[in-house]
């Protein structure tokens, strides 16, 4: 898999830098209350924006600029749209957004060093809005991804991107919500989308959303032109069982269902009374009529919590189990409804197109 760590990424240098500047702080010998606490915010304010100064020289020489464009006419191309993306592997593969890519029939990516190459298109998910490019060349500078522990509200984040061929434009803010849903540009819900304050700009769609450790947490895929301050990434969680699919496939393959979900917490109450070991499960929105889950009597508001004995408490948990399944074979989805838990057997198939 090219999720790799990154070998030029030192985020301990980070905390090292942090821990001296604190030491230095507590040595100086804060004399009034007041007067301390004043420095104390601003010498803190200045190693905050010292930590973003190391993210961004550690994780910028990553970010490109992405210009697409159609054909007009036999030879010539008509200029299109633009974002942004990072490489995330040395040998020139770029995660970007699907939107940003898709119906392109020239993609040009301007590097970091200023360098422009041709892309062409390893796949991309509308779903989640992910697309994957690629360019000849060799030994890129790359970013890592972060852990997948949850997310905090109030957490800082770390906006890049390359608008517009602005090199490594760049916005701090924090995780405002976890779990929103994001209409795709096909109709369909983007699942448990990361809302943040960092504040973006159309190009910077395709961009990486980091921690202060300089790890991609998620990517940056849209904003809502009529508010200020509100921008939107996919989580990294998508990332990781998108990636691997397109890289395989050029596309994600989707055993069909029909439904829409979210993830509903569970009370401690629900989780005694049916024995479960899980904190949350993946509550059914929507059920699409003569689909699957149709056929299989499956209801609206009726909560997901297993697929064939595997745990699930989200919508990314059933597109991931279903990704791992044969699409032959018939699928067992536990459900708890009201006071009740069961089993019911569906008979999938395969999603052909977006929609």
């Amino acid at each position: 898999m090219i999720l790799a760590e990154r070998g030029r990424m030192n985020p301990a240098s980070l905390y090292r830098m942090i821990d001296h500047d604190t030491a230095h702080l507590n040595a100086g010998g804060m004399h009034s209350s007041a007067a301390g606490s004043a420095i104390s915010d601003n010498d803190l304010l200045d190693v905050y924006s010292r930590a973003v100064v190391q993210v961004v020289q550690s994780v910028g020489p990553s970010v490109v600029s992405i210009k697409t464009g159609k054909k007009r006419g036999s030879s010539s191309h008509e200029s299109g749209g633009s974002g942004s993306g990072f490489i995330i592997a040395p040998d020139g593969y770029i995660c970007t957004n699907s939107h940003v890519i898709n119906g392109a029939d020239h993609i040009e990516v301007t590097l970091n060093d200023g360098e422009n190459l041709p892309a062409s298109v390893i796949g991309h998910d509308a779903a989640t809005d992910i697309g994957l490019i690629r360019v000849i060349a060799s030994d890129q500078p790359y970013a890592s991804f972060g852990d997948l522990k949850p997310l905090q509200v109030g957490q800082l984040v770390i906006a890049m991107g390359n608008p517009l061929g602005f090199q490594s434009t760049v916005s701090t803010g924090v995780v405002s919500a976890t779990g929103r849903a994001l209409r795709a540009q096909n109709g369909r819900l983007i699942m448990n989308i990361i809302q943040h304050t960092a504040p973006l700009n159309p190009g910077n769609s395709g961009g990486p959303l980091l921690n202060s450790r300089g790890q991609i947490i998620g990517i940056n895929t849209a904003i809502i032109a009529m508010a200020q301050g509100i921008g939107f990434a996919v989580p990294s969680t998508t990332v990781h069982w998108v990636i691997p699919q397109l890289l395989s496939y050029g596309k994600v393959r989707r055993l069909f269902l029909g439904i829409q979900g979210q993830t509903r917490p569970l009370s401690r109450k629900m989780i005694r009374f049916h024995g479960l070991n899980q904190m949350a499960a993946c509550e059914i929105m929507g059920v699409e009529p003569k689909s699957p889950a149709a056929a299989a009597d499956m209801h609206l508001g009726d909560l997901i919590v297993g697929i064939n004995d595997h745990t699930v408490e989200s919508m990314d948990d059933v597109f991931s189990r279903l990704s791992e399944l044969p699409l032959t074979e018939p699928v067992r989805i536990r459900i708890v409804r009201r006071s009740a838990i069961f089993d019911t057997v569906v008979e999938p198939g395969e999603r052909t197109t977006d929609d």
